[in-house]
């Protein structure tokens, strides 16, 4: 019995930075959310360099605080917060308020069969900002073709993820915002299992560290990610454009009786993108057959 509930104890990581005005309740809520659970536990904050007094208020509520010395980014704020976690089922959720707590247990019941339990805001009352709705669809949608399944959400900031699962995914895991998103694609274009539970999201207390440009550099990401796993499915499509275009400008010349050289530089980068894929699906395979799972 021992050892069942210690393989069944939980870590949270709490990443923050300058959530003074939030931190506190958040520790709160995942303390009460936890009482529930039949096993061990630990909270875990780490202060992402904060200028404020988060880390103060963080130990006043009761969680044991990982102080870094400079603002390094959300990703390597939960990196710093998984080593120094004492168990190897991990829970992560936000520190400004946005996420309810009170899902975590309900998210833990499926961890025993899954690498990563995902709350998923899809839930009855979601505060997401409309400036984001656009962006936010364009890249799920996109990232869910490109994994070849849905993703009801992308980059959830509320997660049971085993500790197995970010250390086979290490050397891919950025230091910023993309953290959650990378480990969601990493999982998915290998087969991982991961499932979602629909949860709220509540509006954000205090400022959003989130910057227009990041939508640029979360579409990157999907697209780099994506074609380090599964490079056919972002080349075979891009061939596909320059092929149909070269053909169609050869059934035109056609008519006119002279091949164009548009038609044969549709031929030959549709050829040169499908090769290229060829050859990055190669490589992608034998490097994953070489790292241990």
């Amino acid at each position: 019995m021992e050892a069942e509930n210690d393989r069944r104890a939980v870590s949270v990581v709490i990443p923050a930075y300058d959530e003074e005005g939030a931190i506190a309740e958040v520790v709160a809520g995942v303390e009460q959310a936890l009482r529930s659970l039949d096993s061990e536990w630990e909270i875990l904050v780490v202060d992402d360099g904060s200028a404020d007094a988060t880390a103060q208020r963080a130990q006043a509520a009761g969680a044991a605080v990982v102080s870094l010395p400079e603002n390094r980014g959300y990703g390597a704020a939960l990196v710093a917060g998984i080593d120094r976690a004492r168990y190897d089922r991990i829970v992560i959720i936000d520190a400004d308020g946005t996420y309810p707590p009170e899902a975590i247990p309900r998210l833990l019941v499926h961890a025993d069969a899954y690498d990563m339990v995902v709350g998923a805001r899809v839930g009855e009352n979601v505060a997401i900002p409309l400036d984001r709705r656009p962006a936010k669809w364009l890249l799920t949608h996109l990232a869910s073709y490109l994994a070849g399944q849905p993703i009801p959400d992308l980059n959830s900031g509320l997660r049971v993820v085993q500790r197995s699962l970010v250390q086979r995914f290490a050397h891919l895991l950025p230091s910023g915002f993309s953290f959650t998103t990378t480990l969601t694609l990493a999982a998915l274009c290998n087969g991982r299992p991961v499932r979602y539970e629909p949860i709220d999201y509540h509006e954000r207390q205090g400022e959003s560290k989130i910057r227009p440009t990041h939508a640029l550099e979360f579409l990157l990401l999907v697209l780099r990610t994506v074609v380090y796993f599964n490079p056919l499915k972002v080349f075979l499509p891009l061939g596909g454009i320059f092929f149909v275009g070269g053909f169609a400008k050869f059934v035109y010349d056609l008519f006119l009786g002279n091949l164009s050289e548009t038609a044969v530089l549709g031929f030959l980068g549709a050829a040169l993108l499908w090769a290229v894929g060829l050859l990055s699906d190669q490589i992608a395979k034998v490097g994953l057959a070489g790292r241990p799972r």
